[in-house]
């Protein structure tokens, strides 16, 4: 049976919280990022980012740019890490797409 998609009520949109996390550049300027979605595949924890855009004409103009990053730890605690090996890059690329395709209703 096919899953019927029902738009949020306005109190549902109201509600959303977006899941933010602030980095900080090579500069040392932050930026600040919306998490849209995370997974653990081969005991590592990955999360994908979006630029955080507020209001709504701003997004219209901004080009959304989907940032996959790998959680590490350290001494210092857990740090975020972009994800340098091509073949780890496409695994995780491809298994996020996936997940976001279902999640967001995307088509081919």
């Amino acid at each position: 049976m096919a899953e019927t998609k029902v738009p949020p009520t306005p109190q549902e949109e109201d509600d959303y919280t977006p899941d933010l996390i602030t980095l900080e550049d090579e500069d040392g300027k932050e930026h600040v990022f919306e998490v849209i979605d995370a997974v653990d595949l081969d005991d590592t924890h990955y999360m994908a980012l979006v630029p955080y855009v507020e209001d709504e004409k701003q997004l219209e103009e901004t080009e959304a740019e989907l940032i996959l990053m790998k959680v590490g730890e350290d001494e210092n605690g857990e740090y975020l890490d972009i994800v340098e090996d091509d073949e780890e890059l496409y695994k995780v690329s491809k298994m996020f797409e996936k997940r976001l395709q279902e999640f967001f209703d995307i088509e081919q």
